[in-house]
């Protein structure tokens, strides 16, 4: 039997609806018994339909019908289009708490849940990304591989978090319930609002609930297992923004570092992305590799052991002063001292670090992808001036400290999951390890705290919890990298059959006929010393 709870939220009456929906009771099923259950309704009976006691209204209901490979794109960063075919289903798209807000502007906590004719018994929550602000088709792709989770029968909800706008479009924050909805309310309301239209379309509730998203998503996923313990099962949060106030410090200081050697535009601005040309970069992508692509055991492009990476860009310094004839086969002491700076991550004036170092990987040089590597940016942030001339640390970080919103939306400190965890749920993270916005040794930091005070960290990799790290891998996907992984598969196997993942294969189109396995934290994949290189089964986690 499911227990039941009241969740501290304004929708507390959607989820009395749902405690009373599912008081049946429920045996945990194998993946063998959740497959092809028949809709009860026909999908335009949604239209209309308002949860007794709740704010939440369905405005339409469509039949999609069925859809071939390759015509449907999920949102970025992502692949281009879906490699498989999605099936029939019906869409319900609705709103929550409809109100106008600050400045006569309308708000509601928009949603979309995507409803399979042929249904698994299992409900997965995708989150956003950015500031949110549009209802991405209800797909289920992130950490999916090649098939997303309504391709496999999963009914998937989708949601603007309470607004509508430009991905990075802040101007929601001048409304306190859009600023609270998008901080931490809204995945609890639209889960409740969820979880009743798809028990009120099937006759029954779903059987098992999971969450998947990266960037926004992966901190959304946090905040699903840290305040909603009991609505998921499974969890896999990606690149999680944890903490943007504070990684945005750490983008502002490699930002000034750069800025401090770059050229300057006609206006006089130095330009950080220019800090380094296209062959210095390529000069610090291959030194970054002949010091660590090796301690892997295979020398393939992709640097597995990162910790035993200790790259040192002193070596590149140039043999006195650098010339044209020197120009992309050393550094001038200027930019060595900048990269050291700058990924070494800034501390305040008492010396305590504000943000953690930024890995040095294959993919800090990153181009023609959709979210660049580092240094093609000049670790630019999505938000914020685009130079730094100069920083102040100490008075960004009183800022940072002093934003009620970074304080609530944070998700970085809270380490207690003894309730998630109790009740069995289990907990993935993957982080690309030259993620340009987010380091991953953010993600890792916290994923030790939390095992610490969990039991440590061999019981909870036993029981609950694991994280991947993706080498070369940018932000949530793209780069030189293997960034095709299914970790929602993963997530299920160890809920429902209890096999926790000690690896997970990768590939991807970088490296056609590439693969590799993705071990579990603090694992890494080794090559065996024999065998195909290119081949995953030649690889253990050591």
């Amino acid at each position: 039997m499911q227990r039941k709870r009241n969740a501290p939220l304004d929708g507390m009456a959607c989820l009395a609806l749902v405690a009373a929906i599912i008081v049946i009771a429920i045996s945990p099923a194998s993946a063998d018994d959740l497959a092809n259950i028949p809709p009860a309704l026909k999908c335009a009976d949604l239209t209309g339909w308002k949860m007794p006691g709740s704010a939440a209204t369905l405005t339409k209901a469509e039949v999609v019908p069925e859809a071939p490979p390759g015509t449907v794109q999920p949102s970025p960063p992502a692949p281009a289009t879906v490699s498989v075919a999605l099936p029939q289903n019906c869409r319900a798209d609705g709103v929550i708490d409809q109100r106008v807000g600050v400045e006569g502007k309308s708000y509601a906590i928009g949603f979309a849940v995507a409803l399979p004719d042929r249904w698994n018994g299992r409900f997965l929550f995708q989150g956003g990304g950015g500031l949110n602000g549009s209802i991405r088709p209800p797909l289920g792709h992130q950490a999916a591989g090649e098939v997303p989770a309504l391709a496999r029968g999963f009914a998937v909800v989708s949601t603007d978090s309470g607004h509508q706008g430009a991905v990075f479009d802040a101007s929601f924050l001048k409304d306190q319930e859009a600023a609270l909805n998008f901080a931490t309310a809204s995945v609890g309301k639209v889960t409740m609002a969820a979880k009743a239209i798809v028990a009120h379309y099937y006759g029954q509730p779903a059987k098992r609930s999971y969450f998947t998203g990266c960037s926004t998503g992966g901190r959304e996923g946090m905040l699903a297992s840290a305040r909603y313990p009991e609505q998921f099962d499974g969890i896999v949060a990606g690149a999680p923004a944890m903490r943007t106030g504070n990684s945005n410090i750490g983008l502002a200081w490699a930002n000034a570092a750069f800025s401090q050697i770059a050229p300057k535009d006609a206006s006089g601005k130095p330009e950080p992305a220019k800090a380094f040309s296209a062959g210095e970069r390529k000069l610090i992508t291959n030194a970054i590799l002949t010091a660590c692509d090796a301690k892997d055991g295979a020398k393939d492009g992709l640097i597995f052991d990162g910790k035993a990476c200790q790259f040192d860009p002193a070596v590149l310094t140039c043999n006195g002063d650098k010339t044209d004839d020197k120009a992309d086969s050393c550094l001038a002491p200027s930019q060595v001292d900048a990269l050291k700076k700058a990924f070494a991550g800034p501390k305040n004036s008492r010396g305590t670090p504000v943000y953690p170092p930024f890995p040095w990987d294959s993919g800090v040089a990153a181009e023609g992808v959709a979210i660049p590597g580092i240094l093609t940016t000049g670790a630019r942030s999505p938000v914020g001036p685009p130079v730094w001339d100069s920083i102040d640390v100490d008075q960004l970080e009183d800022r940072v400290n002093a934003s009620g919103l970074d304080r609530l939306a944070n998700t970085a400190y809270w380490t207690n999951l003894s309730s998630y965890f109790g009740r069995g749920g289990k907990l993935l993270f993957y982080h690309g390890v030259s993620d340009p916005w987010f380091s991953a040794v953010d993600t890792v930091n916290y994923y030790e705290r939390m095992a610490a005070e969990s039991g440590g960290m061999e019981l909870v990799r036993e029981t609950s919890s694991r994280a991947f790290l993706v080498p070369g891998m940018g932000h949530c996907s793209s780069g030189a990298t293997l960034d095709r992984f299914d970790l929602l598969s993963a997530v299920v196997t160890w809920v429902e059959d209890g096999k926790a993942p000690d690896a997970v294969v990768a590939t991807g189109p970088a490296f056609p006929g590439r693969s590799r396995p993705l071990c579990a934290y603090p694992q890494h994949a080794h090559y065996k010393g024999q065998g195909d290189p290119e081949s995953a089964a030649s690889f253990a986690c050591k």
